[in-house]
């Protein structure tokens, strides 16, 4: 009788909150009696030898080549090893892991799908050609370009990567003034995005696909830091009152079906204005920022068993209604060489805790946040309600006190 195997690509790495979430992937495919071959790239695997261990298989593949994805995975089929389901657990590891899924049949996303939600101006003109409030939106070659836009549509703006994530290079635009400082920030000189700024509270959208049809898990609240772009706390369920979240549901799901996303987990995110919802990035994968942390905690959501039991044909088993509720805060500290940090052990002490990261120690240098990969550490804690744990991870991440000098 053939042992199902689950093929995991971009499943190492450094990253605490991705070594946690192949953890997840890895026991949910161990639950099902599943085999489990790893991939990620050379340096990847090196980081976290821990991890081999948890695979029979580890094999070094780069996940951003689709086309190196496919003829490793072509190969190991021609050699008698058998693909069953294929998972991208990273952003940059989706188009092949449907690149993948089309070749060997598995069931996935289509590799369209998912190249016109990874590009953000493609995600925008599909949505705003099917009726769904979106902002103006340009690709530019160029400053000229830039320009062009600006005159062409109400400020302020943004300018942004085509294709990144984590706000890298994200600027925000009020003038002319602000556009060269805003060109010079993007990663690379290749074309890039030019859009209206959008105003409101920010949430997202958690959930996995049964049977192809989106199911909505839950809905987070964000904060982020001025002028809007890096997130800084996420608390779960978002406070809203039952009709707007039928709405925001309703929306989004109506809009993972125009896109024609079929597979897997969806993480969509959107903002609250004075004119309705307005959707922002779609993406093909588990919310980052351990918000998969805050689902698992407020309704013991497992969300990669749900997808394998789909993949495989067994029956799907959704989670209950949230019994609880947590938020993650990230520290802010201002930029510096950190000569102290006070009240860290203390805060992680604290029984509400579920999770405690910090990143940085005494004689290294914090930047200023301009990204993601900037924030130095965060809390994870649960309460009975959002409000109040959005308020605990708050004053727990404020507790904690960097003592820095200029760097």
């Amino acid at each position: 009788m053939h042992q199902p195997c689950l093929l995991v690509l971009g499943g190492a790495g450094e990253s605490p909150l991705l070594h946690d979430l192949t953890c997840r992937a890895v026991a949910a495919a161990r639950t099902r009696g599943m085999l489990v071959h790893l991939t990620d790239t050379a340096a990847g695997l090196r980081a976290v030898p821990a991890l081999h261990d948890l695979a029979d298989t580890v094999s070094a593949v780069n996940f951003e080549r689709p086309d190196e994805c496919v003829a490793f995975a072509l190969d190991r089929s021609a050699a008698g090893e058998r693909f069953d389901v294929v998972l991208g657990l990273r952003e940059f590891a989706q188009v092949s892991a449907a690149e993948v899924s089309a070749a060997l049949g598995t069931p996935g996303n289509t590799p369209q799908a998912i190249r016109t939600v990874r590009s953000k101006d493609a995600c925008r003109a599909a949505l705003a050609a099917a009726g769904f409030s979106q902002p103006a939106c340009r690709l530019c070659a160029d400053e000229a370009d830039a320009r062009d836009f600006l005159a062409s549509a109400p400020g302020p703006w943004i300018v942004k990567p085509r294709d990144a994530m984590g706000s890298v290079g994200v600027s925000r635009v009020d003038g002319l003034t602000d556009l060269p400082a805003a060109l010079a920030a993007l990663p690379s000189s290749e074309p890039f995005v030019a859009e209206q700024f959008v105003t409101g509270p920010e949430y997202s959208v958690e959930g996995v696909f049964v049977g192809g049809e989106p199911v909505v898990l839950a809905i987070t609240g964000k904060e982020t830091l001025p002028p809007g772009f890096v997130e800084i706390g996420h608390v779960q369920p978002a406070v809203l009152d039952a009709a707007t979240r039928a709405e925001a549901e309703d929306t989004v799901v109506a809009a993972l079906r125009v896109l024609g996303m079929s597979f897997g987990l969806f993480h969509v995110e959107f903002w609250l204005t004075g004119s309705g919802i307005v959707l922002g990035e779609f993406h093909g994968r588990s919310g980052g920022d351990w918000i998969h942390l805050l689902l698992a905690h407020t309704r013991g959501a497992d969300m990669y068993g749900m997808v394998l039991d789909d993949a495989l044909g067994r029956p799907v088993t959704r989670p209950p209604a949230p019994s609880s509720a947590a938020a993650v805060r990230f520290f802010t500290p201002g930029p510096g060489r950190v000569m102290a940090i006070e009240g860290y052990e203390a805060a992680a002490a604290e029984p509400t805790v579920v999770h405690a990261e910090l990143n940085v120690a005494v004689g290294d240098i914090i930047a200023r946040i301009g990204a993601s990969h900037d924030r130095v550490g965060s809390f994870v804690v649960s309460a009975t309600t959002a409000r109040e744990a959005r308020q605990r991870a708050a004053a727990l991440a404020a507790s904690v006190r960097f003592v820095t000098a200029p760097a």
